[in-house]
């Protein structure tokens, strides 16, 4: 007899969605975190919180968030429809994305949060992060609007409180080693546990650990030479102990194992995440500015789309750069555009009332040549066209080797300021296949009966780059399916089998 009916290995946003979902119909659930309780959550916990989810307006919204009627009024929310999150999941991994599961991936968008409002998690409106209030009015600009109450950090608390009140028994620092299996299928997890080895039995096993960003050497293996250099913006945990677990029992890989999510981080970061900062060391509000590398050049198109879109993927170009790192530059009058995250303490900036003073104060650059990019670019800037933040306004350059492409400012305007960032890594696309119900797939094409999986361990769905707050979504969504199925695969199992002619 199995010991549980549903073991979730994992403690982050999906692994915890798999966990109340399985509880809905399974007696008995079992969360197994590797990390301590103090560091518990996963790379979920390092997140601002933000799902990208379809919607229709205020309406929808109001079903998840408690709005008042004043700040509906400030508010232009937009819409954000199943046709447009399907063409912007198309475009930014190159139309590579896995048609079935994005197509659950946005379908089940809405009713995944309104599930997860009715678990008990609390939403807000991203008004600080993705809107700006122009003329007395907050616009939202990307379509990406909801956001957990107290982020990632308050998501994961929540959730984790949810399982607990529920009957979700979790275990700490349990590092799961490998998987009870046979040629039946999967029948529980091997656990090490306050130094010692033991085998939970299960009818059927989540896997929701994440994906491989913390461990250099795989890394360094599928990413490519100089990633083991980069910083890890979440958790130290996500070594990918669970993708080789699967595979090691005939899981299929699939996806983009040389791609992953990476940003712009501050360049004296630690190595990995700091709780006591969270995501705070990102910087994200490039498109107000211009980039610059040690050599003095701009090197990437700052306004080729909405943040949104284009961030996920400009770490690994600046990992690519001489040094691994850059600078972002802006003057005084964007100054009250930047987000947050260039306010705190810990940031490496520099300021100077002229941009020749400023060159000299850029750590290994070449000051003569930044100067003359900068000069370059000013007088390429096309200041007829008026700067709007929440559009794509056209506000570009011209005759540069790499243009601009929109919110194109001069920086002319002191004092100005520059802000020192490398790659941080967020997490991998490579992982498990899964089908549409998130049963591991082997690679004889079959599901493997009792496994399911979700969130950034499995593969398939982000290629090359991803649209910002879909990833927390995408953990949510076949997080839930993947708990609904391992309770009904469970509940199969405890049932007698039929013997053929009695």
């Amino acid at each position: 007899m199995a010991d549980w009916d549903v073991i979730v290995v994992g403690g982050g946003n999906a692994a915890l969605c798999a966990a109340l979902s399985a509880k809905e119909t399974a007696k008995r659930v079992l969360v197994l975190e590797r990390a301590p309780e103090a560091e518990a959550g996963g790379n979920s916990r390092f997140t601002a919180g933000l799902m990208r989810i379809v919607y229709n307006g205020a309406d929808d919204l109001g079903r998840l968030i408690e709005l008042s009627r004043e700040e509906i009024e400030r508010t232009d929310f937009g819409t954000y429809t199943a046709d447009q999150f399907l063409d912007d999941m198309a475009r930014v991994t190159e139309y590579r994305c896995d048609p079935d599961l994005t197509e659950i991936l946005v379908k089940e968008s809405f009713p995944t949060a309104l599930w997860m409002r009715k678990q008990g998690l609390r939403f807000t409106a991203a008004w600080g992060r993705q809107a700006f209030k122009i003329e007395g009015r907050f616009k939202f600009w990307g379509g990406l609007t909801l956001e957990a109450v107290g982020g990632g950090p308050g998501l994961v608390e929540s959730l984790t409180r949810i399982a607990l009140r529920r009957g979700i028994e979790i275990w700490y620092s349990a590092r799961a080693v490998s998987l009870l299996a046979d040629d039946a299928g999967v029948h529980g997890v091997r656990v090490k546990r306050e130094g010692k080895t033991l085998d939970a039995g299960a009818r059927a096993v989540v896997l929701a650990a994440g994906g491989f960003q913390a461990n250099p050497e795989w890394r360094t293996r599928y990413l490519g030479p100089g990633w083991e250099l980069a910083k890890v913006r979440g958790t130290r945990f996500n070594t990918g102990d669970a993708i080789h677990m699967a595979l090691e029992v005939g899981a299929a890989p699939v996806g983009n194992w040389s791609g992953c999510h990476a940003v712009a981080w501050d360049r004296n970061a630690p190595e990995f995440g700091d709780l006591a900062v969270g995501d705070q060391f990102q910087k994200h509000s490039y498109p107000w500015g211009i980039y610059i590398n040690a050599e003095g050049k701009r090197f990437v198109d700052e306004g080729a789309d909405f943040r949104n879109y284009t961030y996920a993927k400009y770490g690994r170009v600046i990992l690519h750069q001489p040094g691994q790192f850059a600078w972002q530059i802006f003057d005084a009058k964007v100054k009250g555009q930047l987000r947050d995250e260039y306010r705190i303490k810990q940031v490496t900036k520099v300021t100077a009332s002229t941009l020749e003073e400023l060159v000299e104060k850029l750590d290994d650059v070449d000051a003569r040549a930044a100067l003359e990019e900068i000069r370059r670019y000013n007088a390429a800037v096309r200041t007829d066209i008026p700067f709007n933040p929440n559009v794509k306004d056209g506000r570009c350059t011209t005759g540069l080797t790499v243009n601009k492409s929109n919110w194109a400012n001069t920086l002319d305007t002191p004092p100005f300021e520059a802000y020192a960032v490398t790659c941080g890594i967020t997490f991998t696309f490579g992982g498990l296949r899964i089908n549409t119900d998130a049963q591991v797939i082997s690679t004889d094409g079959e599901p493997i009966a009792g496994l399911f999986a979700a969130g950034e361990l499995t593969g398939g769905i982000f290629y090359f780059n991803y649209p910002g707050g879909s990833g927390l979504t995408n953990g949510s969504v076949f997080g839930r399916i993947a708990g609904a199925n391992a309770a009904k695969a469970a509940k199969s199992e405890s049932q007698p089998k039929r013997v053929a002619g009695t």
